[in-house]
């Protein structure tokens, strides 16, 4: 049977700043028209950025959705990223058969029937598109956000907890789009704790 599947990914759960972004793919029954896909992780950003374009213009349908950083707060990441997957399908629900989500859970209330593939970004080719679209277009946007706080350096680490971010969120504490119900980013915002008096040494009048 000749299904038309909705191949939907997410980028950007364990940042501690900026969007989780979900993608949503539709291709034609048959051959993939574009070739060269794959797991986005396993793609060079070049690579990547060259693809981007040719899914857009290939696909039956596509649709990119932003959960921002106060949603994810609000919601939690599990809950803001299953109403990311759940946006991304309604964007292409007029053109699909099925749906096929990356991971091992589905939202609920979907609008057509749908299947959860754990590595389904490198099993898929759908999944592998929308892994493309949401990688791409989240490293876009926190490029974007490094000329707003260049102090964090967004351009390099994307917003995930290396040591320059990590080192960075300490000496500037967050800034808005950081999550602040991630626990590093909760500990920047807690006051330093004063220094125990030392025995021995004479204390201030």
């Amino acid at each position: 049977m000749n299904l038309r599947v909705a191949g939907i990914d997410e980028a950007g759960r364990g940042p501690l700043a900026g969007p989780v972004v979900v993608a949503a793919v539709v291709f034609a029954p048959g051959r993939t028209p574009v070739n060269g896909l794959d797991d986005s992780k396993a793609l060079t950003e070049k690579k990547r950025e060259l693809l981007y374009p040719r899914i857009l213009e290939r696909a039956l349908a596509w649709k990119i959705v932003f959960v921002e950083a106060d949603e994810i707060d609000r919601r939690n990441i599990f809950q803001a990223t299953m109403h990311g997957m759940r946006e991304a399908l309604l964007g292409v629900a007029h053109v699909a058969d099925c749906a096929r989500i990356d991971g091992n859970r589905l939202p609920k209330d979907l609008p057509c029937p749908a299947e959860a593939w754990i590595g389904g970004d490198a099993r898929d080719r759908s999944i592998m598109a929308a892994s493309i679209l949401a990688k791409v277009t989240r490293d876009a946007r926190m490029r974007e956000l490094h000329a707003h706080y260049p102090q964090y350096g967004f351009d390099r680490h994307k917003g995930y907890p290396s040591p320059l971010h990590l080192a960075a969120l300490q000496a500037h504490g967050p800034c808005p789009q950081h999550r602040r119900s991630y626990a590093p980013v909760r500990a920047a915002l807690e006051p330093m704790p004063l220094q125990a008096e030392l025995p021995g040494l004479p204390q201030p009048a």
